[in-house]
């Protein structure tokens, strides 16, 4: 059944909106309103209810939203209630470091392999390690349709066009250049540099 036509930014929001549900349960509150959640989140009351109303009816008026409630039905819209295979290309010193990271697993995503053009055995690895000619095999194999690209700028494009036809739908970009990619794939791009210039301009 295709999913409806729902734009990338409230989609995003609906990201926020489950942190913030994540928190409120570690503090043991068990409702919240619709004004709280959104100041939590950032954004306008209306915009949280518009967001919400998109996908289906999850308030009481009144009352306010179940904060268990509405996490497990926003974990279902985002497609994390089972753990979702990723895989990550480039394993320098970011790749290492992500590799490394615990906090994917809590949050519905499990990296399962990585992937490098010099495959050096690292001790203690709990991701496996493969070789760049292993990779199209292995994404059909395992039927995995998301990636973390940490490769070099001038290797980007030539990994996306490799593994796209495997069956790779999504793909977050940490390598420092855009890529091209055709139309049903979706990539979310991670520039650090871009994101401390960014900050820069509000620090002078």
């Amino acid at each position: 059944m295709p999913k409806p036509d729902i734009p990338r930014k409230t989609i995003y929001r609906l990201s926020l909106y489950q942190r913030c549900l994540q928190q409120l349960k570690t503090n043991g509150t068990a409702t919240v309103s619709s004004e709280a959640l959104a100041k939590a989140a950032g954004v306008k009351p209306s915009q949280l209810r518009k967001d919400l109303t998109l996908f289906g009816n999850f308030g009481t008026r009144g009352l306010g939203y179940s904060v268990e409630g509405l996490s497990n039905e926003l974990t279902e819209v985002l497609g994390t209630a089972k753990l979702q295979p990723v895989i990550l290309i480039g394993v320098g010193n970011l790749g290492s470091a992500l590799l490394r990271y615990g906090g994917f697993n809590k949050e519905g995503f499990e990296i399962t392999a990585s992937f490098d053009a010099e495959p050096t055995p690292r001790p203690h690895a709990v991701v496996p390690l493969f070789s760049m000619e292993e990779l199209p095999e292995y994404i059909r194999k395992n039927g995995v349709k998301m990636a973390i690209l940490t490769v070099p700028a001038h290797a980007a494009q030539g990994v996306v066009n490799a593994i796209i036809p495997c069956g790779i739908q999504a793909i977050l970009n940490f390598a420092p250049t855009l890529i091209d990619v055709p139309e049903g794939v979706w990539v979310n791009n991670v520039d650090l540099a871009v994101e401390l210039e960014n900050l820069s301009y509000f620090i002078r």
